[in-house]
């Protein structure tokens, strides 16, 4: 009998719960906008976190929010911008450009030392962890694709001289690659900012010379040269002011490393005593003096 009686206790306090429960959920119900739905349509789904939120979802509350512009996917781009703009009732800014990435470093296998034989994970920051990584520039790529890898669109593969190629096409800007990189030598750029120095070394001009014939060696001849002022140097590395930069092309040519180059015109060719040279070869390269094999 009191077994009967405690159970029908429980079942009328799980009652009186449960219909309290309701009547709370009814009165404090937040309702949803339709336009989460909406945004969320036509957003592309692939979740990939370009935009700074986690996910489409994440994005589209944002949007309805007011904490996100409506042009924040990049994978979309300006067609999505458009809709999503359509959907807020707002004028889209059409002023704003793409992103693509590019890869800030022109140190393959010819161009720049391999200090030994790295055998080890397929991983750019598995191989810094190795005596700073194969390659003797402590600022260049490492070549083990960590950046492709993370790429969720396909955009990026790597070349045959051991560095990452990024296909326009298929970029979106999301900037995972950029990311993924350990070293930093990925960065974001438009299509008007066309003009880079394709090195991230820091090192003094003697010290880049050793290891790599195509690497920023510091001599500010750029920067004496540029008639906008828009290249200065920090250091030991030459930065351009992409707002400045009407893309002369002055520093191009006048650079001796031929490490600046303009992504819109033919890359300049190299002639041999200014970046040309093939210094992996001549200074042994990879398994050549003072080689290892690191496993």
């Amino acid at each position: 009998m009191n077994g009967l009686n405690a159970l029908m206790s429980m079942g009328a306090l799980g009652l009186i719960f449960g219909l309290s429960l309701g009547v709370a959920a009814k009165k404090f119900v937040v309702e949803k906008d339709p336009r989460v739905d909406e945004i969320l349509s036509v957003l592309p789904g692939a979740n990939c976190g370009g935009c700074g939120f986690p996910g489409c979802a994440g994005l589209a509350d944002a949007v309805v929010a007011g904490s996100a512009p409506v042009d924040a996917c990049p994978v979309g781009k300006a067609p999505v911008a458009a809709k999503v703009a359509e959907i807020m009732g707002v004028k889209l800014d059409s002023s704003a450009e793409p992103k693509y990435a590019r890869v800030m470093c022109l140190g393959d296998r010819t161009r720049a030392i391999e200090l030994f034989e790295y055998h080890g994970i397929r991983d750019c920051r598995a191989a810094g962890l190795v005596g700073g990584g194969s390659k003797g520039c402590t600022y260049g790529c490492l070549g083990l694709g960590s950046c492709v890898a993370a790429c969720p669109f396909g955009a990026m593969t790597m070349g045959e001289d051991g560095l990452p190629k990024v296909d326009d096409d298929l970029c979106t800007g999301c900037g995972k690659c950029v990311a993924a990189c350990p070293r930093g030598i990925i960065g974001l750029r438009t299509k008007k900012d066309s003009v880079n120095v394709m090195c991230q070394s820091h090192a003094r001009g003697p010290e880049v010379k050793k290891v790599c014939s195509i690497g920023c060696i510091g001599c500010g001849i750029c920067a004496k040269n540029c008639p906008e002022k828009a290249i200065t140097m920090v250091d030991n590395l030459a930065r351009i002011d992409n707002s400045k930069c009407t893309r002369c092309g002055i520093c191009v040519e006048k650079c001796p490393a031929k490490c600046i180059i303009d992504y819109d015109k033919v890359e300049p060719a190299l002639p041999a005593g200014a970046g040309g040279e093939n210094l992996a070869a001549s200074s042994g390269g990879a398994g050549g003096a003072g080689s290892q094999a690191a496993s």
